[in-house]
């Protein structure tokens, strides 16, 4: 299993803007979210540690950790960091996973195509950051489709 944690606040994908340079339209993706992707690339390099790129089917596990507001009372803060309350707010789980995955394209995996099983956690902490787990899958028995 390759374990590694993405520090600082979760940060979802942003999407694409359209863009002129030099008279052509293209499409750029935020300057933040590279940034954010760069993050995630070098925490994974640091957890790969010279090891092969993954190029079979892979389990991942995201828990994305979200900074409790400043301005909540003590009560609160103590319930959101037990679990009672929950981060209902941005960014999106699934945008946090697509920065996450493409950050990790080429450099702990061949491409997120790869991922078969997935799990996502979002709760808050004290500490806000991402936790990213990939483990290969062994190849399962053939299963029985259901006819429709």
């Amino acid at each position: 299993m390759i374990e590694f944690i993405v520090p600082g606040p979760p940060q979802g994908k942003g999407r694409a803007k359209v863009v002129k340079i030099g008279g052509f339209t293209r499409m750029a993706t935020p300057a933040k979210t590279v940034a954010y992707e760069g993050l995630v690339a070098h925490a994974a390099q640091q957890a790969m540690a010279g090891r092969a790129l993954l190029d079979c089917a892979v389990g991942c596990s995201v828990f994305i950790y979200a900074q409790v507001p400043a301005s909540w009372s003590r009560k609160k803060l103590r319930m959101a960091l037990a679990g009672e309350l929950m981060p209902v707010t941005k960014p999106d789980a699934d945008n946090v996973v697509k920065a996450i995955f493409d950050g990790l394209n080429g450099v702990l995996w061949r491409d997120d195509v790869l991922v078969v099983d997935l799990r996502v956690r979002k709760r808050y902490a004290a500490s806000p950051c991402v936790c990213v787990q990939v483990w290969p899958l062994a190849a399962e028995p053939a299963q029985q489709e259901i006819a429709a």
